[in-house]
């Protein structure tokens, strides 16, 4: 018998969640706990591609076409798109900063909000990957209907900030449309993000964040950690950067939680 592959989106329509730290975090997690996991970088901005490749290779891979943009595009199988994101078990298929002009390609197609969900069906039903976890670009359009049309789990990262809740009830009204596209998806949780736990706007979001209904928000907060930009600044998930580092064993906590939820629906 296959396995069956979980698909999880990490979005925020609000930019500096942390979404695609968050990202790339579980993904290393999920693989240091032995799990098969291809990344998804569907954001412009390429910072899950980023977290794993050198910023030259990044760029190489941006100016050719074997990336997510052109794959979409011409609405093609993403088997040959993926690469090593240089960790046993774990594969990436980066981005393009052309993904910008996505919505206009996707406008004209039929079914236009099941186009990613086609080009990864192959990959998904060949069981060959535990998780296929996808970055998200910080909009509410097309592109984004299209990741969580394919998924079946939503994370969504909310910073700890006096602003870092602005947005969420249009997240959550853009969730309930993608539901009625995709009736498999769920709203895993939200994470709170660049926590400073001496701040009054920390217990302030905890707070606002408790008092929503049938909304579960992941018992680990990711606390702010200079060692997570040196990660960034290295092309590396912090947990590989500095595996002694508080922020990797936050990440490792979150990673736990995310596969508890995940694995209680492939029971199912």
């Amino acid at each position: 018998m296959k396995n069956k592959t979980t698909v999880i989106c990490f979005a925020n329509n609000k930019g500096g969640s942390g979404k695609s730290t968050t990202c790339s975090n579980v993904g290393y997690g999920l693989s240091l706990k032995g799990r098969r996991v291809l990344m998804l970088d569907a954001d412009m901005q390429a910072n899950l591609s980023l977290a794993f490749l050198p910023e030259e290779r990044v760029l190489e891979i941006a100016e050719g076409e074997k990336n997510l943009y052109y794959a979409v595009k011409k609405e093609e199988d993403l088997s040959d798109y993926r690469v090593s994101a240089g960790y046993e078990g774990l594969d990436l298929i980066p981005a393009s900063p052309l993904m910008s002009s996505l919505e206009y390609d996707l406008y004209p197609k039929e079914d236009r909000e099941f186009v990613l969900r086609k080009c990864l069906e192959r990959v998904r039903m060949s069981g060959e990957y535990d998780y296929i976890l996808m970055d998200a670009p910080p909009t509410l359009g097309g592109w984004a209907m299209n990741l969580l049309a394919a998924s079946d789990y939503l994370v969504i990262p909310v910073e700890a900030s006096p602003w870092g809740l602005f947005g969420l009830a249009n997240m959550f009204d853009f969730y309930r449309k993608a539901c009625e596209k995709n009736p498999q998806l769920s709203l895993m949780g939200i994470v709170v993000t660049k926590v400073d736990i001496r701040k009054n706007y920390f217990r302030q979001t905890m707070e606002t964040l408790q008092e929503l209904r049938d909304v579960h928000v992941f018992d680990t907060c990711i606390r702010m950690d200079s060692n997570i930009e040196w990660s960034q600044d290295n092309s590396k998930p912090v947990m590989a950067y500095k595996k002694s580092s508080r922020s990797a064993g936050e990440y490792m906590s979150l990673t736990e939680e995310v596969e508890k939820i995940a694995s209680g629906k492939k029971q199912h």
